[in-house]
């Protein structure tokens, strides 16, 4: 609801500010302990995110509108320099009334210092910004990037200025091949491009599925009419040892128990005849040969099967026969409409799509293992559950001993797949689970040496800060950057607490993982989220990586949406923007990096109206010890 302005009178609006400053000084004193607790170059950043978080907690929106028709500040960007800010108000309105400027202990910072801080914090974290632009570009690495130095250099030279590790897909012979791999690659300014592994935390997913055979469906491109624009092609291998590759064909299959052997001298005319999967008749005519590697081409759609039997024939005499090997197998998925159950496994075994009967119920109901341990201790009957990033919403119903048993709530009119390895998130459940698992620590011990950053998935609290640095000191590598990924319920609602923990350490960032936390917090209210992670980094003085499907379309397609252009210029906001992997990967840096270019000299053509603060209203608790055991440096 919008506020209506009212006649302001000044003298009103002075005691407004000075209001607000004494709730801010008063914040500041009530964690005086955990300031002091703090190296002294972070006192500063402490003392403004705790004036910023009092202020937060009204609403400013009367006195924002009353400000500007004074033709003052309206307070729309306090974020890096609150008591500044406030004085700076107070002032005009004393000269206005004729006042003299009343005595006020100085400011933590002023607007110049709070600004000047943040970006020492970012280049500190995320080294110093190119010269035609302030943000940096994170790229996420394929498995590929482990192999290719070329593609390495073209990334660089498009824009990107850190590599992405994601800790949760391949091994360590592949991250360590991405990691050596950049930092042998020469960035901006001389300087290498920096290496950010993920961990992949307590990450809850859908586990494996029994898969649904070995067929292989090879079809023609056709034109609008129906006419054969192009031929599957299909590769027959009928030597020995492995089947070469060759990637002019849709897929190359090995000859088994061919008898007899191929000849060395084929007819003219050879076909490769097969009844396929649906019984209907089809064959394919030989195009070229390479020693035992015949290529053949199918004018028409054909289903192909393991072990199914052809026949190679020349003037219709049959050459030789014999069965197809090496089909991959097709892997398992669920199809869930409303109202269907869903078993959660606890077990981990493969999950199945289930049988349903002639009245549309199931006489064996779907299931699938969920990953996640902790979830079947902490979530409750009646709690909501996301699967898929969201596209499947269910209920938990009942929790037994073999899992939770869910009622499908969510789903595609013609009903929503779900395969292995997809996220399931549990938004109204509170967790224990510490964000570092066991996997993590392993990871860790093979992978810091090699990298600067370190992004921790899935944290909770500030207490998963302190354990990631512990860990680090005890590895020897505690001069390391952190990233904390915002990117559940619980860490959003205890980002203030965070961010203080956060500013006990000299490298540290934020990472606005927009994918998990739009499932967490709903949809509808992402956009207020991202803005408040924002508000109180910057309050923090501490950078923000914007994360999670910026130019997704374009990395994928090559040819961007328009609402995606609109979210990449919207990540001028952030420190640094990230891009996922995709086969038009270098020409999205390309573009998000011409983006930004431009958009800088807009950026600080803004006013925000400020109503109250979710997540600035809960008292902070008292300080803790940090795990590490480490004392305040000064």
């Amino acid at each position: 609801m919008s506020a209506t302005p009212s006649t302001p009178s000044p003298a009103d609006l002075l005691a407004a500010i000075c209001q607000l400053r004494a709730s801010a000084l008063q914040q500041e004193q009530a964690h005086a302990a955990q300031i002091a607790a703090l190296p002294a170059a972070r006192q500063v950043s402490a003392r403004n995110l705790l004036h910023y978080l009092a202020v937060r907690q009204l609403d400013l929106r009367p006195l924002q509108l009353q400000l500007a028709q004074l033709g003052l500040s309206s307070l729309g960007s306090l974020e890096t320099h609150v008591l500044a800010a406030l004085d700076a108000v107070a002032a005009r309105l004393e000269e206005m009334l004729g006042l003299p400027h009343a005595p006020r202990a100085a400011p933590c910072c002023s607007h110049t210092q709070g600004t000047q801080l943040l970006q020492d914090n970012a280049a500190a974290l995320l080294n110093p910004p190119r010269p035609q632009r302030d943000v940096r570009i994170m790229v996420t690495l394929a498995t590929e990037a482990a192999q290719d130095i070329q593609s390495m250099r073209d990334l660089v030279h498009a824009g990107m200025d850190v590599a992405r590790i994601n800790c949760a897909h391949d091994d360590a012979t592949v991250w360590q091949r991405m990691a050596a791999l950049v930092h042998a690659t020469p960035g901006a300014q001389g300087l290498a491009p920096l290496v950010q592994i993920d961990l992949a935390g307590p990450k809850s997913r859908t586990g494996s599925l029994l898969p649904r055979g070995r067929v292989l469906h090879l079809r023609p491109r056709r034109n609008l009419r129906g006419q054969v624009l192009e031929p599957a092609r299909l590769g027959l291998w009928c030597g020995t040892g492995p089947a070469p590759r060759d990637d002019a064909l849709q897929a190359v299959l090995v000859a088994d128990a061919l008898r007899p052997a191929l000849p060395e001298v084929l007819p003219s005319a050879l076909q490769l005849r097969v009844t396929d999967a649906r019984g209907l008749a089809r064959h394919g005519t030989l195009e070229a040969r390479q020693g035992e590697l015949l290529q053949f081409a199918f004018v028409r759609s054909v289903y192909l099967e393991e072990g199914m039997a052809f026949a190679l024939l020349g003037d219709e005499i049959a050459v030789c026969i014999g069965v197809f090997q090496g089909i991959a197998e097709v892997p398992g998925e669920l199809r869930l409409f409303v109202g269907d159950p869903l078993l959660l496994l606890r077990e981990d075994r493969p999950g199945h799509p289930g049988v349903r009967n002639d009245q549309g119920g199931f006489t064996d109901p779907p299931q699938v293992h969920c990953t996640l341990a902790a979830a079947f201790t902490s979530a409750k009957v009646g709690q909501s559950v996301w699967l898929d990033d969201g596209r499947i919403g269910a209920v938990i119903e009942t929790c037994a001993p073999e899992g939770m048993w869910l009622r499908v709530t969510r789903a595609a009119p013609n009903g929503s797949k779900l395969k292995a390895e997809k996220g399931i998130n549990f938004p109204d459940t509170t967790f224990d689970t510490p964000a570092l698992t066991e996997k993590d620590r392993a990871d860790l011990a093979v992978m810091a040496a090699q990298v600067d950053l370190v992004a921790l998935s899935f944290l909770r609290g500030p207490q998963d800060v302190s354990t990631l640095r512990a860990q680090l000191a005890a590895l020897g590598h505690s001069n390391a950057g952190i990233v904390l990924k915002i990117e559940n319920r619980q860490a959003f609602a205890q980002l203030p607490a965070i961010l203080l923990e956060a500013l006990a350490y000299p490298r540290v960032g934020v990472m606005v993982a927009r994918g998990d936390l739009a499932v967490e917090l709903g949809f509808e209210r992402l956009s207020e989220a991202q803005e408040q992670i924002l508000w109180l980094c910057e309050a923090a003085h501490l950078p923000v990586i914007w994360a999670t499907q910026i130019l997704d379309t374009l990395a994928h397609s090559g040819q961007p949406s328009r609402p995606e252009v609109t979210d990449a210029a919207v990540s001028i906001r952030a420190e640094c923007a990230m891009l996922n992997k995709g086969p038009h990967l270098i020409e999205a840096v390309r573009f998000l990096s011409g983006v930004l270019e431009r958009m800088e000299g807009h950026y600080a053509k803004r006013m925000s109206l400020r109503r109250p603060l979710s997540i600035a209203g809960p008292r902070l608790p008292p300080a803790q010890p940090r795990v590490d055991g480490a004392q305040p440096k000064n």
